[in-house]
């Protein structure tokens, strides 16, 4: 199976452990409205909260990239650069998130936007 195919997957769990992050050692956590009582937290977790949710955000966008790319026959290697990249920015995302870098956060989810763009852009130049 291709890198790329395995960094959706990847990807597809990164909301996993930032969510993990906001609940991890909290025992009031509400599992029958966990949404409003995510809602109440505070800094780190509030942060970790926040990448969890773009994290899903992001996911479709990036599956859809790969998925086109390789149905496309665009060249695998440079298809599994983008998807690394990807990767590399969303895993920087989070740390600078929760290290509560915000303009750092914010350059490098463009880059992980742009990673997206480019797997369409390879699809388009090689099909």
């Amino acid at each position: 199976m291709p890198i790329a195919t395995w960094c959706i997957l990847f990807a597809g769990l990164l909301p996993i452990f930032t969510v993990a992050v906001a609940k991890w050692g909290r025992r009031d956590f509400d599992n029958a409205e966990p949404r409003a009582w995510m809602n109440e937290l505070t800094g780190l977790r509030r942060r970790a909260d926040y990448a969890h949710r773009n994290h899903f955000e992001a996911l479709p966008l990036f599956a859809a990239g790969v998925l086109v790319a390789q149905q496309f026959d665009a060249p695998q290697g440079a298809v599994d650069a983008a998807a690394l990249a990807f990767i590399a920015c969303r895993l920087a995302y989070t740390a600078l998130y929760l290290g509560n870098q915000a303009s750092a956060r914010s350059a490098v989810w463009t880059l992980g936007l742009l990673c997206n763009i480019a797997l369409f852009v390879i699809t388009a130049l090689y099909s």
